[in-house]
């Protein structure tokens, strides 16, 4: 008998959470198991939005797989996916190299959902990858050092951030500290600087308690943040977005932050799915298929009231970990869990030493979150890399 071949794509928090979870419970030789991903490190999504305003470095947001990954349990294929053919139980790579499995683990992450928004694809700036913050914080800085030498254009000192959710929120917190350092560097006058969040929504962090909500906004607004709320984008172009209403918001700098759909690798590999999102049975088992699982971004669950769970780190957390128990057990010839999210609160950053909360019936604010926030990602270091690593990328 063959030894079964377990085949995970992405390095996601789901992705990587079943790794880790076969290279601590599998014995040697029980079962081969390859990670691919198209980078050779795992990147905290939830920290993108400092390096993207440049209050943090993009390394800090970056783990090095060799620092968590046993290479003698786990195989590392470097390698962007093409395509996955689950009728021939393979995958194949850009490189042209063919996977074949006996399991397979898709959770290949997200892609910007631009909701049919008319240029969004070709001219919004997206937080989505270590490249891409990278290049944000770079497009930032240029823009001040841009307006010095073309002093009448102040589309350069424009900056819009389109959606009110998490990420736009955090990013706005981390943009609302950034602006008075930049405007120092390179001589410009704060009051010249505007921020618009736009968000189409009839309040900020939709589904968020009004209180928390009213608190972010005014913690914002002090930083020189505007907000037009209710208001839709109807198009984004090389000058900038044009509102619903008709206004029009002459900016160089479009971040786009409203919204992820999965990756359309599934969709084309012909599984049944929803904005990009499978709905998975409850062993996170796409349907049609005893062998394929999805976790993470590309993953639809939903709840008791049929309403689906949101893309959150934690729970893609949570099914890689109950994921790699299960496939443990099945290769023993056991039972499997069924998958139910434990939902442990919510934390959003504002910003340094700011922040908001909820811990079941506990509204948090402000510091008290922000230490809250920082304690769930010491938890979060300390299960992937141990102390060690908690210590190293921890800011205190």
């Amino acid at each position: 008998m063959s030894t079964p071949n377990i085949l995970i794509l992405g390095a996601g928090y789901g992705g990587l959470l079943t790794t880790l979870q076969l290279q601590k419970k599998l014995n040697y030789n029980e079962a081969e198991v390859t990670l691919v991903n198209k980078h050779d490190y795992h990147y905290i999504t939830t920290w993108l939005h400092e390096p993207a305003a440049g209050t943090s470095s993009a390394d800090h947001a970056r783990v090095y797989l060799d620092e968590i990954i046993n290479k003698d349990k786990i195989n590392f294929v470097k390698g962007t996916v093409a395509s996955i053919e689950p009728q021939e139980q393979t995958v194949t790579l850009e490189d042209g190299q063919v996977l074949p499995y006996d399991y397979l683990v898709i959770g290949l992450g997200s892609e910007p959902e631009t909701f049919g928004i008319e240029g969004l694809k070709e001219y919004a700036f997206s937080i989505r990858s270590i490249n891409a913050v990278r290049h944000i914080r770079e497009h930032i800085e240029y823009m001040f050092s841009k307006y010095k030498n073309e002093p009448d254009r102040t589309d350069y000192l424009t900056f819009v951030v389109g959606g009110a959710g998490f990420t736009g929120i955090e990013f706005c917190g981390e943009l609302g500290d950034r602006i008075p350092e930049l405007c120092k560097e390179f001589d410009v006058d704060r009051e010249l600087v505007k921020v618009y969040c736009i968000e189409a929504a009839p309040t900020a962090l939709p589904g968020f308690d009004p209180e928390l909500v009213n608190y972010a906004m005014e913690i914002l607004e002090k930083k020189g943040i505007e907000f037009k709320i209710g208001t839709p984008i109807k198009q984004c172009t090389p000058d900038g977005v044009v509102l619903a209403t008709g206004e029009e918001i002459k900016s160089k700098t479009v971040v786009w932050a409203a919204g992820v759909r999965g990756n359309s690798i599934v969709e084309k590999a012909g599984f049944e799915v929803m904005r990009g999102r499978v709905k998975v049975d409850e062993y996170l088992r796409a349907p049609g298929y005893e062998n394929v699982f999805v976790v993470g971004d590309c993953a639809l669950i939903f709840n008791e009231e049929g309403r689906p769970y949101p893309p959150t780190a934690q729970i893609a957390v949570q099914e890689g970990e109950t994921l790699g128990e299960n496939l443990v057990a099945m290769l023993r010839g056991e039972l499997p869990h069924k998958f139910v999210p434990h939902l442990q609160g919510t934390l959003a950053s504002l910003g340094k030493g700011e922040g908001i909360g909820q811990v079941g019936s506990k509204k948090l604010f402000g510091s008290t979150a922000a230490m809250m926030k920082k304690a769930s990602d010491l938890r979060y270091l300390h299960k992937i890399g141990g102390v060690g690593l908690a210590l190293k990328k921890v800011k205190l």
